[in-house]
């Protein structure tokens, strides 16, 4: 099965082109694109990592992208070059989410909490169960958290494993006294691997549905807050 994992939803990107099946997972082309730019440049790198393994569009067998949480542009821009694919291939898509795949790179097993700057004082914030032995990841849930309800959320729960890629949840876990498994944030290479699992498993999106993961809050909570 030939696949494309497509990441744009942070300040930088990238486009892996990567085959496997139940049994083997195996890169064939990365190629980074840097942030701004992943409107002119997502299309051509995708054909150029086609015509480095002398590889046509129509060889393609699934599409797999980061469906966030992340940047609203760049959320956007790889969305709809998926769902332009797909249309034209008439291929499956699979959404990963940027929280569970940060998930998977913990070397933990059991309840994960997953942790990513949002930016303005906030994080997403994804709690997973993770079997190591069974190699399976469960989602139970996902929020934009404060600062006060992540360090809140610190003081409550008792702390299970907490896995980042970024440096202000690093300063907000040792500032409540808990320890950070530090890990390289998730990339288009990841996300196909993370895809192709769901891709076999037939848990796919359809083209008419397929959105972005924004975690961010209700209009309703913001104005609340704006007004107490």
């Amino acid at each position: 099965m030939i696949i494309l994992g497509i990441d744009t939803s942070g300040k930088s990107g990238g486009v892996s082109l990567a085959e496997g099946d139940a049994h083997s997972f195996r890169v064939l082309g990365s190629a980074p694109i840097s942030g701004g730019t992943f409107s002119a440049q997502l299309v051509p790198t995708v054909a150029a990592l086609l015509q480095e393994q002398k590889l046509a569009a129509h060889d393609l067998n699934g599409l797999c992208v980061a469906s966030g949480p992340g940047s609203f542009t760049g959320l956007r821009v790889g969305l709809s070059a998926v769902k332009g694919l797909a249309e034209i291939l008439h291929i499956p898509i699979a959404t990963v989410s940027l929280l569970a795949a940060l998930a998977s790179r913990s070397s933990a097993n059991g309840t994960v909490l997953a942790v990513l700057d949002a930016g303005r004082g906030e994080f997403f914030v994804g709690t997973y169960f993770k079997d190591t032995e069974s190699n399976s990841l469960r989602c139970v849930d996902e929020s934009l958290r404060s600062a006060a309800e992540l360090a809140h959320h610190f003081q409550v729960t008792p702390a299970p494993a907490l896995v980042t890629c970024d440096e202000p949840v690093i300063k907000a876990a040792t500032a409540a006294g808990i320890e950070c498994e530090t890990v390289a944030r998730p990339d288009s290479a990841l996300i196909a691997q993370l895809g192709l699992e769901q891709l076999l498993s037939g848990d796919t999106v359809a083209v008419e549905v397929l959105d972005a993961n924004y975690l961010r809050r209700s209009d309703a909570e913001i104005f609340f807050k704006g007004n107490r």
